[in-house]
């Protein structure tokens, strides 16, 4: 342990007489560790921020659309055919095993007012089931129910955007507001979700009865047809896939199709969509933390050339330690710890700067970036693995000079 503290001694005042040196070689160091830390930051806080949306659309969440239409000649995109009813949805709930939730919606755009002031916002007709669907809690009052669909009952909850541009501070519940002239009742305020994964302001809408919506709001060929533009389900823990497959059988044989027959619906899982996400962002973030892991290896390049030169530059000293009794394990230690010295404090200030350039980051690109104790430590852990290995050589070149050729030299 005594040999291990002096051979430290030695190193650090050997790095103090060369301060300026030291410094230039530890700025590969500090750069690279620095640029792993914010890149892995930036990677870990694309991944955050789509764990964070795929929560706010809700857990298991598959969407049903109609299927798409030829116009022209020219075939349109899905959902642009009107080919799903309350009954698709009813049928699905009843017959599908996987099956958690389901919730017809109609949804459009439409003027609301309150006093002096308007807004206009999207309006959603569903049932109560989109509510545990979307996994949506209630910050005041309380929501529809069941009760309010069979009774077309003129009721609504808002969101907080179409709240704050609403009501000045003043409790929205028990208002009465007019949508397309209609007057509402406001039963309750939903809590925030904040943007979607499409970047929609998911808190600027309000959510009514779809028997109500069709009678008051949306109405048209939805109202005469009993016709939904979407079926949102929910599928049991670990039945998503296999809830897909009894939908589209499901469908299939409602919708009197041939097995030669394409769907006249789409079913999106968006489990899978979002698994795809995040794995899109994890590579990202692998990818962004090897191209920054470069700058260790040229830093670790850089440590040996300087380390070459000292061990150039301090050959009469080495001799005249081997020839006071100095034992190659002596010589060796003393140049491997001025390397992993060397690194250790390079990937310290490393790490001081990749935090705080990821806080950098995260306040002038609006960019969401995670740091996490992981991240940090195995920088730290590889500025350290990169002295040893870069400074190795050096130290054993030391270490095996001949003590005579070593105090001959000039």
């Amino acid at each position: 342990m005594s040999k291990v503290l002096q051979s430290m001694k030695i190193a650090f005042r050997a790095l103090r007489v060369n301060k300026l040196r030291s410094i230039l070689t530890m700025l590969g160091i500090i750069i690279g560790v620095g640029a792993v830390i914010a890149m892995v930051a930036v990677g870990n806080g694309a991944t955050a921020r789509i764990q964070d949306q795929i929560a706010s659309i809700g857990s298991n969440v598959i969407i049903i659309q109609g299927g798409s239409q030829n116009v022209g000649g020219v075939k349109a995109g899905n959902g642009n055919a009107q080919t799903l009813t309350e009954d698709d949805a009813r049928a699905v709930s009843v017959e599908c095993p996987s099956v958690q939730y389901t919730a017809p919606l109609v949804q459009n755009q439409a003027q609301v007012v309150f006093n002096n002031q308007n807004w206009f916002t999207r309006v959603m007709g569903t049932t109560p089931d989109y509510l545990q669907i979307r996994d949506i809690q209630i910050s005041s009052g309380q929501p529809f129910t069941q009760s309010d669909v069979d009774a077309s009952a003129k009721v609504l909850l808002l969101g907080k955007t179409v709240v704050d541009n609403l009501f000045s501070g003043g409790d929205p519940v028990g208002q009465i507001i007019r949508v397309k002239k209609v007057p509402f009742t406001v039963v309750g305020v939903m809590a925030p979700k904040g943007q979607s994964p499409t970047g929609q302001d998911q808190d600027d809408i309000m959510i009514m009865p779809i028997t109500t919506a069709k009678k008051k709001v949306i109405g048209g060929r939805q109202n005469n047809m009993l016709m939904v533009q979407q079926i949102l389900v929910q599928g049991r823990d670990g039945g998503t896939k296999q809830a897909v497959v009894e939908i589209q059988g499901l469908l299939r044989q409602r919708h009197r199709l041939q097995a030669t027959q394409e769907d006249d619906f789409a079913v999106q899982n968006l489990e899978e969509v979002f698994a795809a996400q995040e794995t899109s962002a994890q590579v990202m973030s692998i990818l962004l933390a090897s191209i920054a892991s470069v700058s260790l290896i040229v830093g670790g390049i850089g440590i040996m050339n300087i380390m070459l030169v000292s061990v150039t530059e301090r050959t009469k000293e080495i001799g005249l330690r081997q020839a006071v009794g100095a034992k190659t394990q002596d010589i060796l230690s003393q140049f491997l710890v001025e390397a992993v010295t060397l690194s250790i404090f390079g990937g310290t200030i490393g790490i001081v700067l990749g935090v705080l350039g990821s806080l950098l980051i995260a306040y002038f690109a609006q960019w969401a970036t995670n740091v996490t104790l992981g991240s940090v430590a195995l920088a730290f852990v590889f500025s350290g693995l990169v002295g040893v290995f870069f400074g190795y050589y050096p130290a054993r070149k030391a270490a095996f000079l001949d003590p005579i050729e070593a105090l001959r030299y000039e």
